[in-house]
């Protein structure tokens, strides 16, 4: 960490990070340098910090303009690089625009200026059509999961906000496959690309399972399969959010616990999805492609493919959020009676027998209890803490994690006390203020 800048040893530190891996330090040499750069890496490995820490000592903090431009493809992405530009406590104002909410407000932020822009490039190239921003000052680009932006169709956009950006000396794009081509408008020049996806092995401790339905209904073999799983962290794959719609309907009727996440939900509920799986009051998440990377969730034991995808690197993406570093993992084929494994899959595939009357997973221990106050009413986690602990008695270990927004705040609890704490609970105030408390939805 020595090429660091002392500011940013600082910011590591409180990250609780003490050293750089090769790919960040590789990485951090060579933006550091102002060179153009592509970052291949897998998801995971940690490339958010690695094209940030060198991109950020660059930034002149007195200047009121924007000056570092980060294009992601997905809304809760521009949220996670958001949080660790904040993280990082470099006094440098962040803002983050993505479609799904009001703009007014962010028009609103955007009349003073971050050094730091980031967003999703349909919402960003609204926001230079209505002049909500002056691009001239932008210096320095980052184009996040560029492949996966590509993916999404959103080259059209990315090309009228690159056009636009007249001051641009420096260019970062990141991937997690290798791109044959580069699209022109871009504008690479003397590029180093930085490669650590070719050596990437595929993870030892991945095993690839199936079961057959049958027929062409997947549904019955697909709760038996969960049932067979219990209440282990999966995550559930589809090719459409229909099906995803669909799943969840039928398994609502059954009462197992499990949430959705997929493009066409408001971004409040994908936020409360992702929280909920992250604190344990639900194992099961039904997902599209939206969830295959770029997400902070937690390490998943099982990746249930209810859909194949056409494309083999989808398929390695999906799998990626399991069998990660020391752990293992197993990855489900749920195939219908006459479906072919694809070629693109090498791997010598099992097929499980289930039995016919495997009981339902059980519900979670854990069980999410909503607060209508947040960060701007100046409600943080040592008051949560203090309020369930004494006011609600609750015991330490009857307390899991907490999630703290601007308006809101997500408290994992015992399964078996939350009825009980919101009954102790409901006359009480915080911070002068009554409480809103109720089982999250």
């Amino acid at each position: 960490m020595q090429q660091l800048r002392k500011s940013s040893q600082v910011a590591l530190r409180q990250l609780n990070i003490h050293s750089l891996n090769q790919m960040q330090e590789h990485t951090f040499a060579c933006v550091g340098s102002g060179q153009d750069a592509v970052l291949l890496s897998p998801t995971g490995s940690g490339k958010t910090l690695a094209f940030l820490l060198p991109l950020i000592e660059q930034l002149d903090s007195k200047a009121e303009q924007v000056q570092l431009l980060i294009l992601v493809p997905a809304r809760e992405l521009a949220l996670q690089i958001e949080q660790v530009v904040k993280s990082l406590r470099t006094g440098l104002k962040v803002n983050c625009c993505y479609g799904g909410h009001a703009i007014r407000t962010e028009i609103n932020n955007l009349k003073h200026p971050p050094a730091v822009l980031v967003g999703t490039p349909g919402r960003i190239a609204d926001h230079l059509r209505r002049q909500s921003f002056d691009p001239s000052a932008i210096r320095l680009l980052v184009l996040d999961e560029f492949d996966k932006a590509l993916d999404l169709g959103f080259q059209k956009e990315m090309k009228e906000i690159i056009g636009q950006l007249n001051g641009l000396q420096q260019r970062v794009l990141t991937s997690a496959t290798t791109m044959e081509q580069i699209p022109e408008f871009v504008g690479l020049k003397e590029v180093e690309v930085l490669n650590y996806i070719e050596d990437e092995p595929t993870p030892e401790k991945l095993a690839v399972r199936g079961v057959r339905a049958e027929g062409r209904d997947k549904l019955a073999v697909f709760v038996r399969l969960i049932s067979h799983l219990g209440n282990a962290p999966m995550l559930a794959f589809v090719n459409h959010r229909e099906a995803a719609d669909r799943i969840s309907n039928h398994l609502t009727q059954q009462g197992v616990a499990h949430d959705v996440f997929h493009g066409g939900m408001k971004q409040e509920e994908r936020e409360r999805a992702l929280l909920k799986f992250r604190n344990g009051s639900h194992h099961l998440l039904i997902t599209t492609d939206l969830a295959s990377r770029g997400l902070d969730i937690p390490e998943i034991k099982y990746v249930l493919h209810y859909h194949l995808p056409s494309k083999e690197d989808a398929y390695i993406h999906r799998n990626g959020r399991t069998a990660r570093m020391h752990a293992e993992g197993v990855a489900y084929l749920i195939m219908a009676e006459d479906e072919q494994v694809p070629e693109y899959i090498k791997d010598t595939v099992c097929f499980d027998e289930l039995a016919a009357d495997l009981p339902l997973p059980a519900l979670p221990e854990w069980q999410t209890i909503y607060l209508g106050s947040g960060k701007k009413d100046k409600i943080n986690k040592v008051d949560i803490v203090g309020l369930f602990l004494k006011k609600g008695k609750l015991q330490k270990e009857e307390l899991g994690l907490i999630d703290v927004l601007d308006h809101s705040a997500f408290v994992a609890v015992k399964r078996s006390k939350a009825k009980t704490l919101l009954q102790t609970l409901k006359n009480e105030r915080i911070k002068g203020k009554k409480l809103k408390l109720e089982i999250s939805r």
